[in-house]
C-alpha cells in the first residue's frame, strides 16, 4: 500500500493506493464522515461496473445510501448536470454531514467535487477516482468545475475531499483509449518536474500497458507525490502549480473547438504537449531532443501527435478565454529541459501559430 498525504494549511488528507481498497469504500467513508445517510454519485458507465458492489459496501457501514446517476461523457460536463444532482441530493434528503462520494473518472469527479463543494454550502467529500487519469491527476489537489460554451472548467473552485481512494484493479476495466489517455498526464508530469520519472516511465511502458499490478502501484505513487509536492507548495496555483499545465492551453483550445468528447482529455494534452514543445523548441528553451523523446514516447503508448484542427482563428479566440490569461497575456507552460518548465506570457502570436501549424494534419 502506499499513501500519500496532503498538507495544506487549513486542510489535510489522505492519498491511499492499493489493489482492492475499493471493497473497503464503506468502513473509510464511515470511519471519516458518520452520518445515516450517503450520497453515491457516477456516470451510468461506472455505475453499471461498480455501483452495486459500492453501494453494498456503504450500506454495510450503516449508510442509508442514494445512488446519484447521470450520463456519461465530457459533453455533459454543464450546469445543467450539476442541477440535476442538486435535485437529486435534496430528493435523498442529503444534510450537511452527508457525504458524497464521486466514484468515476475526472468529469465525475470534478462535477461531483462541485457539487459537494456548493449543496448547502459545502458536504463532506470522498474521491474515488476509476480512470488512470483521474487517478495521477485530477483526483489530486482539490480542483473541481465544470464546463461551459465558451471554455473547459471556467467555473469552479478548489475543494478537497477528506480522502482519496485508489484502486489500481479499477484499471482492468477501462477502455484501452481511456488507459492511453491518463498516460498523457504520466507522461507530462515527468516531462514538466521530474526527468528520472520520465525515465521510469519509459523504462517501465511496457509493464504499464500489460498491466501489470505492482507496476500500476508504482505509476500511481510516482505521480500522486509528483503533484502532491507541487499542490502543497501552492495550493490555488499562483505560483509553480501552474506549471501543471503544460500542454492545457493548447489541448482546452483543442477541446474547445472540436466540440466536447470528439477527443479524450489526455489525447488533446498530448497534442497540446507536444505543440508547447515545439514552441520551447522554436524559441530556444529547450532542446530538439526532448521533443524527440516525447512524441516516441506518446506514440509507443498509442496516443496521436498529429491531428486535424479547427482554424487557426477559432484556435487563437479559444486560448484567448483559457482560464490562464493574465492581465490581457496568454501564460504558457514551457518546457525549458527534460523535468523542468517555465510560466512564459511573451510568446509573439506568431510563434503560437507555428505550434499549431506543426500537429495540424490534413
Amino acid at each position: 500500500m502506499h499513501t500519500v498525504t496532503i498538507q495544506l494549511p487549513t486542510h489535510r488528507y489522505d492519498v491511499v493506493i492499493r489493489s482492492g481498497l475499493l471493497a473497503e469504500l464503506g468502513e473509510v467513508t464511515r470511519r471519516l464522515a458518520p452520518a445515516a445517510r450517503c450520497g453515491l454519485c457516477a456516470d451510468d458507465t461506472v455505475d453499471a461496473l461498480y455501483g452495486e458492489s459500492t453501494q453494498a459496501s456503504l450500506r454495510e457501514a450503516g449508510f442509508h445510501t442514494s445512488r446519484l446517476n447521470f450520463p456519461a461523457g465530457e459533453d455533459h460536463k454543464h450546469i445543467a448536470t450539476i442541477s440535476a444532482l442538486y435535485s437529486r441530493c435534496i430528493e435523498a434528503r442529503l444534510d450537511r454531514h452527508s457525504p458524497i462520494v464521486a466514484l468515476g473518472g475526472g468529469v465525475t469527479g470534478d462535477m461531483v467535487g462541485y457539487v459537494a463543494a456548493t449543496y448547502l454550502r459545502g458536504v463532506p467529500f470522498v474521491q474515488v477516482p476509476t480512470t488512470l487519469l483521474a487517478m495521477v491527476d485530477s483526483s489530486v489537489g482539490g480542483k473541481v468545475a465544470y464546463n461551459v460554451a465558451e471554455g473547459k472548467n471556467l467555473i469552479g473552485t478548489f475543494y478537497h475531499p477528506l480522502v482519496t481512494l485508489i484502486d489500481p484493479q479499477c484499471l482492468g476495466s477501462l477502455p484501452r483509449r481511456e488507459l492511453n489517455a491518463g498516460l498523457a498526464e504520466c507522461v507530462k508530469h515527468g516531462l514538466l518536474g521530474n526527468a528520472a520519472l520520465f525515465d521510469w516511465t519509459e523504462s517501465h511502458l511496457d509493464d504499464i500497458l500489460a498491466l501489470r499490478t505492482d507496476t500500476l502501484e508504482q505509476l500511481l505513487a510516482h505521480n500522486v507525490r509528483l503533484k502532491a509536492e507541487i499542490v502543497m507548495e501552492d495550493e490555488k496555483e499562483t505560483g509553480r502549480r501552474a506549471l501543471l499545465n503544460l500542454g492545457h492551453t493548447f489541448g482546452h483550445a483543442i477541446e474547445v473547438t472540436s466540440g466536447y468528447g470528439a477527443l479524450l482529455h489526455g489525447e488533446a494534452v498530448a497534442l497540446g504537449c507536444v505543440a508547447a514543445t515545439f514552441l520551447a523548441v522554436q524559441q530556444r528553451r529547450c532542446g530538439s531532443q526532448v521533443l524527440q523523446r516525447l512524441e516516441a514516447m506518446l506514440s509507443r503508448i498509442g496516443l496521436a501527435t498529429r491531428a486535424t484542427l479547427a482554424s487557426d482563428e477559432e484556435l487563437m479566440d479559444a486560448m484567448s478565454r483559457d482560464k490562464k490569461v493574465a492581465n490581457g497575456r496568454l501564460r504558457i507552460i514551457l518546457p525549458t529541459g527534460l523535468g523542468s518548465a517555465v510560466i512564459d506570457d511573451q510568446v509573439p502570436a506568431g510563434a503560437v501559430l507555428e505550434a499549431w501549424q506543426y500537429i495540424r494534419s490534413g
